[in-house]
């Protein structure tokens, strides 16, 4: 499991346990400038592919973006998704697998948690669980802000381990307590059981807040791609029901529109690692039939967003789902939400948790950051 990319890395010398270790009047050789390039890391500016830009690459593809999607080509052994039974792609390596191998390929050193975790079990429908895994900060006594976090994968792939980066990275970032929802998956479970799930989970932190150190009044959900569908949906769900609305949402290039006709999934119908059949496989698991794809918490799009909270939306400029996220920014902004929307170039579907090898990434990471910071600070 990846421990958070969020955090910025500082290169020592591991020989010095601390500064007070360190004599001031110790003159510096040449075999200690040695020894010290040796343990320095690289930086994600000296990451470079090793093979030509794919294809179906714009010329903004970055280098470190570029290297990701080779490594990651080269841990699949080229097998694509789509070819794969649910359970079979649920087992293939991932994004995070290959930032984790970019890492240890270029010493990069994993950085150090802030934060402590725990489980706990919330009760959804027909009487059963799903699990949700807790993000706590280590400094601090609370009662701390909460950050209800659905993790992506379609609504069918991935898992808690998968977003870890990201749920950890919102919580020392942000100073949060981050609770990560594993909702049920398709296509053992057909839509709405993953939206339906993800509300319920919300309603048991609002309960529950408190025996977790969270702060009941300063709530905020968020989620990437299938999560940040889910994430934006469960504040339509709590303005419906007229429950406590979330302070703030931030959804990252969610799923908004089933069309599949937008011009960014015309650009990017063979992008990498999301692309246009990968988006139809998705869509084909989890909805029961297309009628499902037109109700307004999967095209948000098409939904009345008056009411919603403040949003942040970020979005990749190489992504099928890159001109949805835009347009539910407009729709948003028309129907009266304070909306901070980012798209970053040059990057692809999943960039956001890479902070560690993909400078955009850090940049997107911040800014979510300090949007959720200015939502919460209520």
């Amino acid at each position: 499991m990846m421990a958070a990319l969020f955090t910025t890395i500082t290169a020592c010398d591991p020989k010095k346990k601390n500064s007070s270790e360190t004599e001031s009047n110790k003159t510096t050789t040449t075999e200690d400038i040695t020894q010290l390039e040796d343990t320095v890391s690289t930086s994600p500016q000296a990451i470079q592919p090793k093979g030509p830009k794919p294809d179906w690459a714009p010329a903004s593809l970055t280098p470190q973006m570029q290297a990701v999607l080779e490594t990651l080509d080269s841990l699949s052994a080229g097998k694509k998704l789509t070819d794969l039974t649910p359970q079979q792609a649920r087992q293939a390596p991932t994004p995070t697998d290959a930032v984790k191998t970019l890492m240890q390929e270029n010493n990069i050193p994993m950085p150090p948690s802030k934060v402590d975790t725990s489980g706990v079990q919330i009760p959804v429908s027909e009487g059963k669980q799903i699990y949700a895994r807790i993000y706590t900060p280590k400094n601090g006594a609370g009662p701390f802000p909460v950050i209800v976090y659905y993790h992506g994968g379609g609504w069918v792939i991935a898992n808690l381990d998968t977003y870890s980066a990201s749920a950890q990275g919102l919580a020392e970032q942000v100073g949060a307590v981050v609770v990560s929802v594993a909702y049920r998956q398709a296509p053992e479970n057909k839509f709405p059981t993953a939206h339906n799930d993800s509300y319920a989970a919300y309603e048991w932190v609002l309960k529950n807040a408190a025996s977790i150190k969270g702060d009941p009044k300063r709530i905020a959900v968020a989620g990437e791609s299938a999560g940040g569908n889910l994430a934006a949906a469960v504040s339509m769900m709590a303005r419906d029901k007229k429950a406590q609305l979330p302070l703030h949402q931030l959804l990252v290039y969610p799923i908004a529109d089933f069309s599949m006709n937008t011009p960014s999934y015309q650009a990017n119908a063979n992008a990498k690692p999301l692309s246009k059949p990968l988006m139809a496989w998705f869509f084909d698991k989890y909805l029961k039939s297309p009628a499902d794809g037109k109700n307004p918490m999967i095209s948000l799009v098409q939904a009345n967003l008056k009411g919603m909270p403040p949003t942040t939306i970020i979005t990749a400029e190489i992504d099928p789902l890159m001109s949805e996220g835009k347009t539910l920014a407009d729709k948003l902004k028309a129907d009266g939400v304070p909306v901070t929307y980012q798209n970053y170039k040059g990057v692809t579907h999943e960039f956001f948790g890479m902070a560690t090898v993909v400078p955009e990434a850090k940049q997107a990471q911040q800014l979510a950051a300090a949007e959720l910071k200015k939502g919460l600070d209520k």
